[in-house]
Order: structure tokens, then C-alpha cells, then sequence
């Protein structure tokens, strides 16, 4: 990567630019809107993942009224279907159209380098109030190239502060690593990733799936609607049964209720969350806590009863050997698509468990020595985000953006890294509804680069973060994961505070303690 002592090229300067024009990268630039913002787009449209890596099936897993802007309603919020990923494109449209945010959006536009041209020193520990200075110095800290139209010529922008928000998912496929002479150029079929499936027509996805052995590897939700797809493409007498390759099995819902509570009074309360640690808690409530602990395990216990009822978890092998609060905990629950097993009960899905697989001339061999046929493989094994960051940050950021040894992102309120200054990372923490978080750290984040409020220092930034992966690893063995979804009310609290907001959103203390916070509460009244 270059850096700031090469030659200067001709810039444009502006005060801030954003990379990406997904939801994060929309939510940000509605915020900012004050400071016209540069938005950069790879793409001829808006969207993200949900216009370039959606299947033809793919939906939200959550209701319309938990997936939206406070400042936007859905037109018909209280559809209880989950809306389609065409439906969540045309929502996002017309909330960009509506708030005139397209006018700031340069399409076709891939960033290909940034280069840092700030002062030496900047990412040392130290230092106090907002760390670095101002978030708008004046003067550019990041030169950005961009890549326009396909074109070998690139055009330089310079920014006093950049925020990025190219999301943790697609672009870069994570691909598992094999035993030499194991990989897939021993595999005589076709290999591809779930990324170059979705880039497929509903045609040409069938042609690929339709009356061939088909192998799908993974248990995640991309891998769970791939398998749903191949077996409504092989339905007759000559159809294949589609094989999921399973190696880490997660807990899956049928829907939002259980045993006929509403899922949100288990963990989407403040009553729900109190049974759980929190970053910052006193010791009278770690102790409270420890006391409460087995009521929550009774929770998880109390919802994989219902989903053992419910789904034939144990008749396929598919229950997991963890409590089901783990996988809620890192953001890993997984809604079932109402066909799946009645498919799997047709023979048109089946599973295999293997903790190690390779491929040999005519489909995959296992690890323990059984093998199976395929003519296709497809790897749902998910998207190398911390890459695809360090693919455009130039040294020695490059080597900041992993925390060893769990390999997050440190980013303070889920937005800043506190050693790389001037710039802001939008998208890249989870919980449960990700387009609010995105909205809420996007309002933080517009408070902060106008100065209503200072950062802490680097080390109590970094401290802060310490704390919440610590809670991550402490309730769930998936802690690598930026997931805050038992502790998401206290993390928006804090937010507000810093913000100069109340913490506290609801009417009444009832409505506070017992009903669900949605991105509703946080609109800008108060």
C-alpha cells in the first residue's frame, strides 16, 4: 500500500467521505447529512448484501416493525410475513428518496486504497478528550483512490474523517483449507461458494441444482435456504437429494413464539436482560447475576423444550450439544424456513455430520472414511469481512484492525478503533435487529464528528471493548463474534448518555421493564 510520502495526486477535498452504500452505509449518510458527504458505492445501486448476495428465496428474519428506521415506518409494518430481500431493497430506496440521500451516492465508485496523511504519532495510547483532536481538523487526514466504472485510472478524494461501512459480509469468500492434493481441483464436478450462487438468476440456479447430486456445506442460515432451493429444484422421480455437510450445529427457530409467549420477553427486555452480565456492572450485580444464573439456563432450557417439541431436531441429529442462550448470545440464531424438514422428511434433504471433510475425483470424502458423490459443491462457509478491511487500510492500521486472540474488530461503542484515527466503522458489531444498531451508532456517530461530545482516551476505549469481549467469552464458547444482542439495552444507554439523551425511552416503568426496544424508542425526541 502507498503511503503519504509518495507523490501527491490531484484530489478532490471534501470533509467527510463514506465507503458503501448498504444499510450502514445509508444510515450513516442520512446522519451526516449536514456535512454532504462523498458516499462511495461499488456498485450501480444501493442495498449491499441485500441487493448482491441474496438468494432468490431469501427473506429477513424478523418482522418488518424490527427491521426498520425510527424516523421511517414500513408501509404496512404490521404485515406478520417476513419481507423478501426485493422488499427490503425497495425499503431502503425509498428511504434513501425520502431523505434526498441518493444525491451524495457516486455508483460504480470501488475504493480501492486509502492512504493516512494525518500526523505521525496519532495512534499512540494517550492522549484525552477526543484522542486525536477534532473529528474535522480542517484539514485532510485520508486520501481514498477510487476506481470508477471499471476504469484502469483512478480518482483521488481527500477526507477529514472517513467512515466505513463495506460490512463484515460478501465480496470476499472465506474458503476452508485442505490437505495437498485434497482441494477441489482433484474434484472432477463443480465447486463454487455461496457467493457466486446468489449472483445466479432463478433459471440458471435451477439448471445448476435440478436433477444433480448437490452437496451444500454448512448449517447457517445461507446454507439451511440453499439447501431448500436444491430441493424444490429436484422435486419428481428424478430429482437428487441435496446433502448438508454439517460440522458446527446451531440452535434454529420455527417462529418468533414460544410455547405461546412472544420470544422478545426473554431476552429483549430490560426485565429479560437484567439476568444477564453486562459490561461496567457493579459487584452487587455480578453477584445478582451469579444468584439469577440458573433461571437464566432455565429460560434456554425452557425455549429448546419447545424447539425439540417443535422441530425434529433429534429424529435428524440435529440437536446441539450447547444451551441455546450461546447461540443467542453471538448472534447466531437462525430462523428455519417453514419447508425444511417437511422436505428432509421427503428424502430431498439429508445430513451429514463430519468435523473434517476433502475432496477426491467424484464428490467428497469424510474423516471417518465414508465418502459420497457429488456434481456439485457448494460452500456456505461465510465472508471474510477482517479481510476485505485490510485489503484498502494501509500499515500500520492494517495490523490493528484483529484483536489476538479473538479476532474482532475493536471498535468502541461498536464504531471507533481507537488507534486509527478520523475514521468511523459502521456495521460490524450485531445484535439482534442489525439495521437498528447501524442507525443508532450512526446518530451517535453524527454527534460525535459535530463535537457535542469528547471520546475517551485510547486506553479507556480499549478498555471498554476488553469488557464486552469478555462478557462475549464468558456466555457463549462463540465469542468471536462483536455481538451484544443479552446485553443491547445497556449498550444503547450508554450510547444515549453519551449522546446527552435519556437513557430510559419508554412511557412508563411497566412498559420499560416488560416490553421489547425496538428502534422506535430511539428516535430523536428526547
Amino acid at each position: 500500500m502507498a503511503e503519504n510520502h509518495y507523490e501527491n495526486p490531484p484530489l478532490t477535498i471534501s470533509k467527510v467521505g463514506i465507503i458503501g452504500a448498504g444499510v450502514s452505509g445509508i444510515a450513516a449518510a442520512k446522519q451526516l447529512y449536514h456535512h454532504n458527504p462523498v458516499v462511495f458505492e461499488a456498485s450501480d445501486s444501493i442495498g449491499g448484501v441485500w441487493r448482491t448476495c441474496a438468494y432468490n428465496s431469501t427473506k429477513l428474519q424478523s418482522a418488518r416493525k424490527d427491521y426498520e428506521f425510527s424516523d421511517f415506518p414500513w408501509p404496512n409494518r404490521d404485515d406478520p410475513s417476513f419481507p423478501t430481500h426485493v422488499e427490503i431493497v425497495d425499503y431502503l430506496e425509498s428511504y434513501a428518496k425520502h431523505f434526498d440521500v441518493l444525491k451524495f451516492v457516486k455508483f460504480n465508485s470501488k475504493v480501492t486504497e486509502l492512504r493516512f496523511v494525518g500526523q505521525q504519532g496519532t495512534t499512540e495510547l494517550g492522549g484525552n478528550g477526543g484522542a486525536y483532536g477534532s473529528p474535522l481538523p480542517g484539514h485532510p487526514v485520508w486520501q481514498i483512490a477510487v476506481q470508477t466504472n471499471g476504469s484502469q485510472n483512478l480518482q483521488w478524494y481527500a477526507f477529514e474523517f472517513v467512515v466505513v461501512c463495506i460490512g463484515k459480509y460478501g465480496d470476499i469468500p472465506k474458503i476452508p483449507s485442505f490437505p495437498h492434493n485434497k482441494g477441489p481441483e482433484m474434484f472432477q464436478g463443480e465447486v463454487l461458494h455461496s457467493i457466486d450462487y446468489c449472483k445466479l438468476d432463478k433459471d440458471a440456479a435451477s439448471q445448476l441444482l435440478k436433477g444433480k447430486q448437490v452437496a451444500v456445506i454448512g448449517f447457517k442460515k445461507s446454507a439451511i435456504d440453499l439447501a431448500v432451493e436444491c430441493a424444490e429444484a429436484n422435486q419428481g422421480p428424478e430429482g437428487q437429494p441435496c446433502t448438508m455437510v454439517v460440522r458446527t450445529l446451531h440452535w434454529t427457530v420455527p417462529h418468533y413464539s414460544v410455547w405461546g409467549l412472544p420470544f422478545f420477553l426473554f431476552y429483549s427486555t430490560r426485565a429479560s436482560q437484567f439476568l444477564h452480565e453486562k459490561p461496567n456492572q457493579s459487584f452487587l450485580r455480578t453477584m445478582l447475576c451469579y444468584l439469577l444464573s440458573p433461571l437464566r439456563r432455565g429460560v434456554s432450557k425452557f425455549i429448546e423444550s419447545y424447539l425439540l417439541w417443535k422441530l425434529p431436531l433429534q429424529k435428524y441429529g440435529l440437536k446441539p450439544d450447547h444451551p441455546f442462550e450461546e447461540d443467542y448470545a453471538s448472534c447466531q440464531m437462525a430462523i428455519m424456513p417453514e419447508n425444511f424438514f417437511t422436505e428432509a422428511d421427503k428424502g430431498n434433504i439429508v445430513f451429514k455430520r463430519s468435523s473434517n471433510w476433502w475432496f477426491w475425483k467424484e464428490g467428497i470424502e469424510f474423516d471417518d472414511n465414508t465418502k459420497m458423490k457429488a456434481d456439485v459443491v457448494i460452500l456456505a462457509t461465510g465472508y471474510d469481512g477482517k479481510k476485505k478491511l485490510k485489503t484498502i487500510l494501509p500499515d500500520p492500521f492494517r495490523s490493528l484492525i484483529e484483536y489476538h486472540p479473538s479476532g474482532i474488530v475493536p471498535l468502541y461503542r461498536g464504531t471507533i478503533h481507537p488507534l486509527i484515527p478520523n475514521m468511523a466503522f459502521v456495521g460490524y458489531i450485531e445484535s439482534v435487529a442489525n439495521l437498528h444498531t447501524s442507525e443508532l451508532r450512526s446518530m451517535w456517530l453524527a454527534r460525535y464528528v459535530d463535537e457535542k461530545f469528547k471520546l475517551p482516551s485510547a486506553e479507556n476505549m480499549l478498555e471498554q471493548i476488553y469488557k464486552e469481549m469478555e462478557v462475549s467469552r464468558r456466555i457463549t464458547r462463540f465469542y468471536k463474534r462483536h455481538c451484544i444482542s443479552t446485553f443491547s439495552i445497556n449498550h444503547g444507554d450508554e450510547i444515549c448518555k453519551e449522546m446527552g439523551r435519556n437513557s430510559w425511552r419508554k412511557r412508563s416503568w411497566f412498559a420499560e421493564a416488560f416490553s421489547p426496544y425496538g428502534s422506535q424508542d430511539y428516535r430523536l425526541k428526547n
